[in-house]
């Protein structure tokens, strides 16, 4: 009888099926040849029973072969977030890495953080949006689903899974969110007047009439400020404000087109230059990069102090319930007021810093009208040019 050495070797592909007496296991394997390492490639597979453990190869066998064997087995959705929350976001702000955690955390992990990455199918994403959606609005739910779509990216870029079924799947509607409201001109009046002598009245006067964002407002130094411009010059610069910075990581505007130059109505050059007296008599500094916004010690304000400042400051406006209004709405309130006016669509978006008429007509323009002339001047003529506040009415902001 011919001994082992005999046997003819195993061709590739061809495999073995042998009861392991230590683990109390059947152990199926196949031989695939050489890796590019130069060591074995084999697929080794178990089962309580001969049958269990052959199917579980001839599984493999064909994952391979289909290339969805990509990966370890036991790599999770889990996994997939944590690395891509560690790796994926090296250059994100603060802000934006804690709510792409707590939307991982909340709302993704309990639901598909233990599904084996590779055998996520598009039916689990769809179940998972559709219970999500009874509880998060639908921007909320939009982030949701980029934070989980981006994992899997970052997975299939490390060969941890072959494909990604959570791009192939459609966003429904969230929960309704809260509606972003616009003040008319005779509500934006009153909140003016309201606003006098407050701690945030110059923050909300030029915010309102120059259509400024929250985060550009608050970043805004003196030395991108000029109050008086160049009358003489051929053509004569306006009084204007840069608005080059935001308050974010890098310092930069949201995009590209934010960053821009805003000639300043009358009111805001009014309001402006008191604020600057006021500041130069109380020893404060009022120049080179100094915040124009300020606390009283100098420092940047932040947006949770802005929202409350803003609310105290119009409490007591007619017709305004001052809970309901966010600072954000002053931004709103330009866009609709110049539409109102008859400014062109494209002027507004130019003046806003969209990046085309789309956002500024389905997000922010709450009234339309036919269109004619630019930002200042129509602003201007909404509220004309008052009285400045005493000199020694209100505190810096």
């Amino acid at each position: 009888m011919a001994g082992d050495s005999d046997r003819p070797r195993r061709a590739r592909g061809e495999g073995t099926c042998y009861f392991e007496q230590a683990r109390s296991r059947w152990v199926a394997e196949a031989n695939l040849g050489f890796d590019a390492r130069g060591k074995p490639d084999r697929v080794r597979r178990t089962g309580k029973s001969k049958s269990a453990a052959l199917a579980s190869l001839k599984k493999a066998l064909k994952a391979r072969e289909d290339g969805d064997d990509v990966g370890p087995v036991d790599y999770r959705v889990r996994d997939a977030l944590a690395d891509w929350l560690r790796f994926g976001l090296p250059r994100a702000d603060k802000s934006t890495v804690a709510k792409c955690k707590s939307l991982c955390r909340v709302h993704i992990e309990p639901a598909l953080g233990k599904r084996r990455l590779r055998e996520l199918t598009s039916k689990d994403v769809e179940r998972w949006l559709e219970a999500t959606a009874t509880v998060l609005a639908t921007s909320s739910l939009r982030h949701a689903h980029s934070c989980l779509n981006r994992a899997v990216k970052h997975a299939m870029k490390h060969d941890l899974v072959r494909r990604n079924v959570v791009e192939l799947c459609e966003i429904p509607n969230g929960r309704p969110g809260r509606p972003s409201k616009a003040l008319t001109a005779a509500q934006a009046e009153a909140v003016l007047r309201a606003a006098r002598g407050s701690q945030l009245h110059e923050y909300i006067v030029v915010s309102l009439l120059t259509g400024a964002r929250t985060e550009e407002m608050r970043e805004l130094r003196w030395s991108h400020v000029d109050l008086v411009g160049r009358p003489k010059a051929d053509p004569p610069v306006p009084p204007h404000m840069l608005v080059w910075r935001s308050v974010r990581a890098s310092g930069d505007t949201k995009t590209r087109k934010s960053r821009r130059t805003l000639a300043l109505p009358g009111r805001c050059v009014d309001v402006l230059t008191v604020l600057r007296a006021r500041r130069r008599a109380a020893g404060q500094p009022c120049s080179g990069e100094a915040f124009v916004f300020a606390t009283s010690l100098g420092t940047g304000l932040d947006a949770a102090n802005v929202r409350r400042a803003f609310r105290a400051a119009i409490t007591g406006a007619p017709g305004i319930k001052a809970k309901e209004w966010t600072p954000r709405e002053l931004r709103h309130s330009f866009v609709s007021l110049l539409s109102d006016n008859g400014v062109p669509l494209e002027t507004i978006s130019r003046l806003v810093g969209h990046r085309n008429t789309t956002t500024t007509e389905l997000v922010y323009r709450k009234q339309i009208r036919p269109v004619i002339d630019d930002g200042a001047v129509a602003m201007d003529g909404i509220f004309g040019r008052d009285e400045p506040p005493e000199s020694d009415g209100g505190s810096a902001a």
